[in-house]
């Protein structure tokens, strides 16, 4: 049986770098609860620059096209609850998603 797919939100603005060990720490803990993760600000922001308004609203929109193929959403929100991650966990209850809020600790 395939793992469920799973979208990870985690804050990536503001503090980059913290967040960015956050949001892989993040998807480890999704990977070892047998979930098969998606966290799109660690993924899009390879190739777009999230301070540039334009690619910002490109890599979300894209992220939130995935939302729709996923079952579920876990909110990691150890360091709060960005606006960012706002937008997605609207989509995410319109389309009637599960949502988990998780905790697995701030970055040692």
């Amino acid at each position: 049986m395939p793992n469920m797919l799973v979208i990870l939100e985690s804050p990536y603005a503001g503090e980059v770098e913290r967040n960015k060990t956050y949001a892989v720490r993040c998807m480890k803990d999704s990977l070892h609860r047998g979930e098969s993760p998606l966290l799109s600000h660690l993924l899009y922001t390879q190739c777009l620059d999230d301070t540039v308004p334009e690619e910002r609203k490109m890599g979300m929109s894209a992220g939130w096209d995935w939302i729709k193929q996923s079952g579920k959403t876990a909110v990691y929100e150890d360091y709060g609850i960005s606006s960012g991650m706002e937008q997605g966990i609207k989509i995410a209850k319109e389309l009637g998603h599960e949502i988990e809020y998780r905790r697995i600790g701030k970055n040692p």
